[in-house]
């Protein structure tokens, strides 16, 4: 039951912030499921050699587990940001101030997502990227949680959640791909 004795104007507030966490809540549910239900079966993604050099188009199966398989194989830590759709905390993970030549695959599926050369320093703390190394291999959802608009990547293999992409990045995309450490693995370029 309501406090009669509330600020009416603390009352509203409280009220529409209740609404918004609910509701972007629910969206994301939504999203995230709705890209479960329509991504089942197989997948098309592209392929990467450990150069880096592109193996062409695969459809394969999609990657899916049950949760007691997936934190068997997971860290703590990267089982609530793939799976549950958590962030680490920034200047946290191993690979934000990593500069080495490679690419950075899913950690739940090995899928290539993203490649050294089009990493860059955002200031964020957490390891960016102006592009993805195939639109293929990744999937952006929109993403209203928190009270805020924005898109969610995640892999299209297995649907890690990885990050998220922003328009404030360099050029020539303009785009940053804001991604967790916990999220991917990154293997020297051979």
């Amino acid at each position: 039951m309501p406090d009669r004795n509330m600020n009416p104007a603390r009352r509203a507030l409280l009220r529409r912030g209740l609404a918004a966490a609910l509701s972007g809540a629910c969206a994301g549910r939504i999203a995230w499921g709705a890209q479960d239900s329509a991504d089942a079966g197989t997948v098309s993604i592209e392929l990467f050699e450990p150069s880096g050099k592109s193996s062409g188009v695969v459809t394969l199966a999609k990657v899916m587990k049950s949760d007691a398989d997936w934190r068997h194989q997971l860290s703590a830590e990267a089982y609530q940001v793939t799976r549950r759709a958590g962030t680490e905390y920034a200047f946290s993970g191993r690979y934000a101030s990593n500069h080495a030549d490679g690419l950075y695959r899913c950690i739940c599926c090995d899928t290539a997502l993203f490649d050294s050369k089009t990493k860059y320093e955002s200031g964020t703390g957490w390891p960016s990227f102006w592009q993805s190394i195939s639109a293929r291999n990744v999937v952006k959802t929109p993403d209203s949680s928190l009270g805020m608009s924005r898109d969610a990547i995640s892999c299209h293999r297995c649907d890690a959640h990885l990050g998220h992409v922003f328009a404030d990045g360099p050029k020539p995309t303009g785009l940053r791909y804001c991604m967790n450490s916990v999220a991917l693995n990154f293997v020297a370029r051979a």
